[in-house]
């Protein structure tokens, strides 16, 4: 019979036969202690890299500072790499307890596959992104990117679990039961969620230490989730996550410390797609994938916002990111100015609403003729100054990432007591 556990279990499968131990505290302590060398690591090896990109010309200006200072891009991928390097030498670690015949009944080859597999598509991912950032492709080719990448992970699943059937919500249930087989839909929305994570860090962007800090956050949610859940019947699950997040976690603080204002070092779409790829892959192999998406609630909301945009109902520059005021030193609302004309009748009507909602700043009549119309570029960095006014770039990171934080108080919330209204718990 078919055990299920409410969102502590999300796909409905049975608790697993095989678990690593009790508490493998000794594989988490190696882990632990490898992911503090790769943060010394990342801290020393971005300046001491910085020349070999700058001679690349694998660098860039920032836009929000008045000086023309050559800062070096794509510090993702030193980030990434030795994130690899940890999770390559730590492999062997999970499985030492093998070596000893009387502690291994049977070789948990499942696991290994799922470990493997994994640190595959999370190796494409960082290869992919290094790709976009030195070749600069275009945005149809970051939605495929993370799609083709995402392939190994979809079969790791399905040779290792195979279960597409969810728990129905408390609400449905009168219309589709307790559980519900998606069959390959389910697939269809784990690939989705793949490319969802990948660029919700990316669009929104644009500040320093913004995607380093929204990662560090959504990091750190994941690990107390995890520690949470550590005395539940999935705990196996939770540190295989572990196993992930503690690396990220101290790889993507020493590549704050770096980008954190006023940054020496640019992350890259490198990072973006690497930190995506990385919380898809423990959010679907951890069976944790609707708690993940809470804890990307400010990204889920700069999606829709920026949606008008994003699929060109709204016509949309290349870069959204806020503008300097050289004069005060602060940062104002970016614009978008198009002909009128040119506007397509749903753009003008989404327009229209969100001016009369105060949900964005709308200017019609501008330029020669009164042919031209502005609006403030549609992402939470431009609706945050709009609420605030101009303000400085640092503290508006700050407040970006303490909606984070919010964010991340609220999907606790939701997980662990309004749960209730929609599952059994």
């Amino acid at each position: 019979m078919l055990r299920v556990a409410g969102w502590g279990n999300e796909t409905g499968r049975a608790p697993p036969l095989y678990t690593m131990s009790a508490l493998p505290t000794m594989p988490l302590l190696i882990n632990l202690s490898c992911s503090f060398l790769g943060f010394l690591a990342t801290l020393i090896l971005i300046p001491a890299f910085k020349e070999h990109f700058i001679a690349a010309r694998l660098y860039g200006i920032d836009l929000n500072k008045t000086s023309k200072q050559q800062i070096p891009e794509s510090q993702g991928v030193i980030s990434g790499v030795v994130f690899l390097i940890i999770l390559f030498c730590f492999i062997p670690v999970p499985f030492l307890h093998c070596w000893v015949k009387e502690q291994c009944i049977s070789f948990p080859h499942d696991v290994f596959v799922q470990l493997i597999g994994a640190l595959l598509v999370i190796c494409c991912m960082i290869f992919l992104g290094f790709a976009d950032d030195v070749l600069n492709l275009q945005w149809r080719h970051k939605l495929l990117l993370p799609t083709m990448a995402s392939l190994p992970l979809l079969m790791v699943y399905f040779t290792n679990f195979g279960n597409t059937m969810i728990v129905v919500p408390k609400p449905f249930r009168f219309l589709l039961g307790l559980h519900l087989d998606l069959g390959i839909l389910y697939y269809a929305y784990m690939g989705i969620l793949a490319v969802f994570c990948t660029n919700a860090i990316n669009i929104l962007a644009g500040i320093n230490g913004i995607e380093a800090g929204q990662s560090l956050v959504i990091a750190t949610s994941i690990i107390v989730f995890n520690l949470i859940e550590l005395n539940g019947d999935y705990k196996d699950d939770h540190i295989f996550s572990l196993y992930f997040m503690i690396p990220f976690f101290f790889t993507t603080l020493g590549l704050l410390y770096h980008n954190w204002y006023p940054s020496n070092a640019f992350v890259g779409d490198t990072f973006c797609y690497f930190a995506g790829m990385t919380f898809a892959v423990v959010g679907i192999l951890g069976h944790f994938s609707k708690t993940m998406m809470l804890f990307f609630i400010p990204q889920v909301l700069n999606f829709l916002y920026s949606v008008p945009q994003l699929f060109r109902i709204v016509p949309c520059p290349r870069h959204r990111l806020p503008r300097l005021d050289p004069r005060t030193g602060k940062l104002g609302m970016s614009y978008s100015r198009f002909k009128t004309k040119d506007l397509p009748r749903l753009g003008d009507f989404i327009l229209r609403v969100a001016d009369k909602f105060q949900l964005a700043d709308v200017k019609r009549g501008i330029g020669e003729n009164d042919e031209y119309t502005e609006c403030n570029n549609l992402t939470l960095l431009n609706f945050v100054i709009k609420l605030i006014g101009p303000t400085h770039e640092r503290t508006l990171t700050i407040i970006l990432l303490l909606i984070q934080v919010t964010g991340s108080a609220f999907a606790f919330t939701v997980r662990y007591h309004l749960v209730r209204w929609f599952y059994d718990v």
